[in-house]
């Protein structure tokens, strides 16, 4: 009975012979052992065949085709008797282990245990004997039970046929040729999506190609591939791998160093029978063009992966260093990574996770994760270091001064909002300052928030920000309204709800634009770097902020919106002035001017010289410094100005 109730449950311990990590297909049977004998590994036709001899337990399967006159030979225990035996493939890596009684042996890669040889050196393998207990299970299903017999063949499926180096080989020919073909104007994004497919079919075949070393590389044009395996002594240590060099490239050389840390969290997560990394080396941006049409360094994308593993949260960076020529002055090398979006079947660049160095001739990317890689020119201002600390202090100061004074200029316009003919405008007033307030006051953490670990916590600063800013240009139009309404309209049209109706638009509006923007693609807010040129050393620096992610986002929702307010401002200031000339009250003609005229400038007007840095030399910087000046302390100066008006207007009543 406990020899029967043994034998029972000899296939449920085989099921976890061959490791922790979960087998694709697993054979297990009894065999008995009358004499000394070994295990024949060799090659076979498309399946997985198992063969027992009394001499031999035969295991086949496909081999390199530079392989197939060879065998593997592995002794076996002396000591005989019934022994369980379990044969698993794992199709991640397309290793084949058997796990005979107490023994393991990595059948065709461990070769301290083994002795190849040549098919014709084979013994004869000696009169079959049956296997007992026979049992198998693909990976997902059941586990299935056989009678006895000597001889057990498993055709292959189409997702375990196995990959040989011709077969890789013309899909990277066929990938060449699609990447080389003109593209047509209209079928940009239809041609980037089959591309991406073609190249993640290549990356699936080389997961399974057949090798024969420990690493080989594929490929001579557009796309080259290189499939390292690392074996488990191994995995403490760094690896490093230097792509050809390519003088007559922008970008004539590539060095990844992959931390050991990689290897050793793979190890802690399932247990492998060995490590296969990827590495894709592609000359070619047609793949991975985004909407704002961004520019890599020298059209190179570099991939790396880890087979059957997402890769991310690395405690020791993964480093890609880009060796290139002199870069233009006015441009800023960025590493980024490619983000997929599956849902829109496009993706766009980003730098989450990795930063960036960079020298003369190289520039080096640490990053926290594994995907697709490369280095993004950032057009950048030429300036200085020492204009750039100049500038940094004056808008950190300047806004500062500006978030304090609006709180002043808050508090004394609540207190004196009595009189009922400037109470709108006050609660006007204090609402452009309450926007101020905002947008100073959360410049001034974005980069704090920037540097934490937690994205999710940048990209909500990264909203409110961009809600700030918007508030602060709508109260600007709004402003702007109401004066030409105060001026035109000489005090005497009441509107009926006028304050609620201002405030539904002025905080209403802001809301809803970055609502719209966060709901069509959450990833539009987050961590974005500004690059900036140091003509001194010629290196470059990046100030990292909690922003818009997307340039075109920006360009047409910041810069447009700005262009209205400016546009309405200006038109309302023509208007005031022309009104005010046409009074009859000569003698105030001229303060009235000056005074609507500094207001308007205080309420926006200033902001115009964002439109000059577009240009360059000495006239971008300082237009740049006046932008900065102005602008970083617009709520002080609306401090000044108000309690100039309020002097006067006390001068006045005294006269």
């Amino acid at each position: 009975m406990k020899v029967l109730l043994l034998l029972l449950l000899s296939p449920l311990q085989g099921a976890g012979a061959c490791g922790h990590q979960e087998e694709d297909f697993r054979f297990c049977g009894d065999r008995n052992q009358t004499q000394n004998s070994s295990i024949i590994y060799e090659h076979g036709p498309a399946a997985i065949s198992i063969e027992n001899t009394a001499q031999a337990l035969i295991i086949r399967r496909p081999f390199l085709p530079s392989r197939r006159n060879s065998s593997y030979k592995y002794s076996l225990p002396p000591t005989l008797g019934r022994y369980r035996f379990c044969v698993c493939w794992f199709r991640a890596n397309s290793t084949l282990r058997l796990v005979y009684g107490k023994q393991s042996f990595l059948l065709g890669r461990d070769l301290a245990s083994s002795n190849a040889r040549g098919k014709q050196g084979q013994e004869p393998a000696g009169a079959s004997t049956s296997i007992f207990n026979v049992s198998y299970i693909l990976k997902g299903g059941k586990n299935t039970s056989l009678d006895s017999t000597s001889e057990y063949f498993f055709p292959a499926s189409p997702e375990d046929m196995p990959i040989w180096e011709q077969d890789v080989e013309e899909e990277l020919t066929a990938l060449d040729r699609l990447i080389a073909q003109p593209t047509e104007p209209d079928a940009g994004a239809m041609e980037q999506r089959v591309l991406r497919r073609k190249l993640g079919e290549l990356e699936k075949m080389l997961t399974k190609v057949e090798l024969e070393g420990q690493n080989q590389t594929f490929g001579k044009a557009t796309v080259r591939a290189t499939v390292l395996i690392i074996q488990p002594v191994q995995a403490s240590q760094n690896l490093v791998f230097a792509s050809q060099r390519e003088e007559d490239r922008e970008v004539y050389g590539i060095v990844v160093d992959l931390p050991s840390s990689l290897f050793m969290m793979a190890k802690e997560r399932e247990e492998m029978v060995e490590h296969r990394v990827v590495l894709m080396d592609i000359s070619s941006q047609t793949m991975f063009q985004d909407e704002n049409s961004s520019h890599v360094l020298g059209d190179k994308v570099v991939g790396i992966s880890l087979v059957d593993m997402v890769v991310a949260n690395l405690s020791d960076p993964v480093i890609l260093t880009f060796s290139h020529g002199q870069l233009p002055r006015n441009v800023t090398p960025l590493c980024v990574f490619w983000r997929e979006d599956t849902t829109a079947n496009s993706g766009s660049w980003d730098s989450f996770g990795c930063t960036t160095e960079t020298g003369g001739s190289w520039t080096e990317c640490r990053c926290n994760h594994l995907t697709y890689f490369a280095v993004l020119m950032v057009s950048s201002l030429e300036i200085t270091y020492i204009h750039r600390d100049y500038l940094s202090i004056i808008t950190y100061v300047g806004c500062l001064i500006s978030a304090l004074a609006s709180v002043c200029t808050i508090l004394f316009l609540y207190f004196r909002s009595k009189q009922q003919d400037q109470i709108t405008s006050m609660h006007i007033h204090m609402n452009l300052l309450g926007a101020i307030f905002l947008l100073d006051i959360t410049f001034l953490i974005s980069e704090q928030l920037a540097s934490s670990s937690s994205e999710a916590v940048c990209r909500a600063g990264g909203l409110f920000l961009h809600f700030s800013l918007l508030s602060c240009l709508t109260w600007m139009g709004i402003e702007g309204y109401n004066l030409y309404r105060l001026v035109i309209e000489v005090f005497s049209t009441y509107h009926d709800h006028f304050l609620l109706k201002i405030c539904l638009v002025g905080w209403g509006l802001p809301f809803f634009c970055v609502m719209l923007i966060f709901l069509a693609n959450w990833r539009n807010y987050g961590p974005f770097s500004i690059p900036i040129y140091e003509s001194i050393g010629g290196k470059s620096t990046n100030a990292t902020i909690c922003w818009i992610t997307s340039p075109l986002i920006h360009n047409v929702v910041n810069l447009g919106f700005f262009s209205l307010v400016f546009l309405f401002n200006s038109v309302m200031l023509g208007a005031m002035v022309r009104e005010i000339l046409r009074q009859n009250n000569k003698g105030h003609k001229l303060k009235h001017v000056l005074a609507l005229f500094g207001l308007s400038i205080l309420l926006g007007i200033p902001w115009a010289l964002v439109f000059f840095s577009f240009t360059s030399g000495i006239f971008s910087l300082i237009s740049l410094y006046l932008f900065t000046i102005i602008n970083s302390l617009q709520g002080f100066l609306i401090f000044l100005w108000y309690w100039t008006m309020v002097l006067q207007a006390r001068k006045s009543s005294d006269l």
